[in-house]
């Protein structure tokens, strides 16, 4: 079998049977220190696709940080065919600073494909396109929800792509949610490119979550057998299907107070549940949140302390027949019994 090409990024070459850390060069801050993308190569000795894993593209997002770094640690890239991009810090200015955001205030993943003329956050966007999706056949970008908010474990794709679906379905997430992209998204750019991306959002900002970083390591695992990049030794597949939804809606604060919520993410609600109650601080009025369709509940808000119009709870409907609890608790039990995350092994 004819030897692999080396992998070219950043001006380096990466050896076939080797790893490598390569920063591509970004900007300066205003002191003149450099900032740089920081991609970790993994370049297999046999052939196979090259799949890059994202994270912090919301420098506040730190759950997906975890995730790569657990990931790189997994036995099982030995023996890796193809190539793994991991990224763990798309957004090292919002990342260093805690925030969402970049300097300029912008919203990163609402900037690509971005400009190598345009703004900060266009010309990071452009960098990553160029450097790293654009060179890709698959991708895998790690969320989590905003500060003082928590979801569950979920995969979104494009209703579109079938294709998609069936990596989402490898996954093994509790839910796979089907939404439009987002103008000015990675996604966007990333299909754009013909490049099939899964959106993997779980837990909240400027936290970890262990459910949900060990919910991220394993479906990426099950994701790279599923493309012929590692063999199945190790990786468990789920024991339950992951539960589907084409929609989803938000209850929304009636009235300012402080919250107590009754109900949490995974927990399956029914016509009529009441979800929390918000009551002003003397005690003397109270208003309960209900919820008029049956749903999953996949995300909500941590702050006790709601204004007006606040997000409180986010729901998603799915069928009648689902028995999400169950699937749920399925999950999680493997999840905790899983000899991936033996403490000699990834954590």
């Amino acid at each position: 079998m004819p030897r692999r090409e080396p992998f070219e990024i950043g001006g380096k070459s990466i050896l076939p049977g080797t790893r490598q850390t390569i920063d591509v060069p970004v900007s300066f801050l205003s002191d003149h220190t450099p900032v740089s993308l920081s991609v970790h190569v993994v370049h297999g000795n046999r052939p196979g696709p090259t799949l890059f894993v994202s994270a912090a593209i919301h420098g506040d997002e730190v759950i997906g940080v975890e995730i790569v770094r657990r990931l790189l640690r997994a036995p099982n890239l030995e023996k890796l065919r193809g190539t793994l991009l991991a990224i763990p810090i798309v957004n090292s200015f919002g990342f260093m600073n805690h925030s969402r955001y970049l300097p300029d205030r912008r919203d990163l993943n609402r900037s690509f494909p971005g400009s190598p003329q345009g703004s900060l956050a266009g010309r990071l966007a452009h960098i990553f396109m160029t450097e790293i999706a654009s060179r890709s056949d698959y991708g895998i970008d790690l969320h989590s929800a905003a500060i003082h908010r928590t979801n569950l474990p979920q995969i979104r794709v494009s209703p579109k792509k079938p294709d998609t679906m069936k990596l989402a379905q490898a996954f093994g997430a509790p839910l796979i949610l089907t939404s439009k992209i987002r103008e000015g998204s990675l996604r966007q750019a990333a299909q754009d490119h013909n490049v099939d991306i899964l959106l993997y959002e779980a837990g909240e900002g400027l936290r970890f979550d262990e459910f949900a970083v060990r919910a991220g390591v394993s479906g990426i695992l099950r994701v790279m057998r599923e493309i012929g990049m590692i063999s199945g030794k190790g990786v468990t597949k789920p024991k339950a299907p992951s539960i589907r939804s084409t929609s989803s809606f938000w209850l929304r604060a009636q009235a300012g107070g402080l919250l107590r919520t009754y109900k949490t993410s995974g927990d399956e609600v029914k016509a009529g549940d009441v979800l929390g109650a918000i009551s002003d601080p003397f005690g003397e009025v109270e208003t309960e949140i209900l919820v008029e369709e049956d749903g999953l509940l996949i995300g909500r808000t941590n702050l006790p302390i709601v204004n007006e119009g606040d997000g409180l709870f986010h729901i998603a409907r799915i069928k009648r027949s689902e028995d999400a609890e169950t699937t749920i608790d399925s999950l999680t039990t493997q999840l905790e019994e899983d000899p991936l995350f033996d403490e000699d092994e990834i954590i």
